[in-house]
């Protein structure tokens, strides 16, 4: 079996993801704790060192570095016969939600939470049009998730790991409570929060928090 050391800081949703998908694969990894807050990331020495992409999370696979968490999830998917779509038409919903999710519901939610929860004075117009995105993006997988039990069918595969990662943080850091504003994707969340060893990114993930500034 490959040993896995996860680079990671917890309010990372990204990280949670691989977190997640080597747990629910009943795999375990060794975790490395960045100081994304005090700026390590954007130093020379670390992109040199870890990620020259300078970006987290990165996995080592037996001392190999892989960074960018969907062709990661692809991967892992493929290693263990998990979370990938058995179907022809179920691999390519899960590509297609997978690729929406990081340039849209992800990439917006991301950058959405760090502005409005750990940053100390957040432009309000910068916070308005993220907002809006979101609930336009929310709106959509609201409606989807009306008519299925996940992103991708009748089963749960990597385009729900990877959706369902910045949503699942507590309501006062991302700023929704969708129990209220959007009862099907906290159905959803449910659905997924009840697999077999299902666990929260603060409990995978731990080591120093970013501050909360609401």
């Amino acid at each position: 079996m490959p040993n896995y050391r996860l680079h990671y800081f917890p309010e990372s949703g990204n990280s949670y993801k691989l977190a997640l998908m080597l747990t629910l694969c009943g795999k375990t990894f060794e975790p490395v704790w960045t100081d994304f807050a005090g700026g390590v990331t954007r130093s020379a020495e670390w992109r040199k060192a870890v990620n020259e992409m300078g970006e987290i999370p990165v996995l080592e696979e037996d001392g190999v570095r892989l960074t960018q968490t969907a062709p990661i999830l692809l991967k892992l998917a493929e290693q263990y016969g998990r979370f990938g779509g058995d179907s022809d038409e179920e691999k390519f919903e899960v590509l297609r939600w997978l690729f929406w999710d990081n340039h849209k519901l992800s990439g917006y939610m991301a950058t959405y939470r760090f502005f409005r929860t750990f940053t100390p004075s957040p432009d309000a117009n910068v916070l308005k049009f993220l907002r809006r995105r979101l609930d336009d993006f929310l709106g959509i997988l609201e409606q989807h998730m009306q008519q299925h039990a996940f992103a991708a069918g009748k089963q749960p595969t990597i385009a729900d790991i990877s959706m369902i990662a910045y949503l699942h943080y507590p309501s006062d850091e991302t700023g929704y409570d969708f129990k209220v504003s959007h009862p099907a994707i906290d159905g959803w969340l449910r659905r997924v929060a009840a697999l077999p060893g299902w666990c929260s990114a603060y409990d995978l993930l731990p080591g120093n928090r970013l501050t909360h500034y609401v």
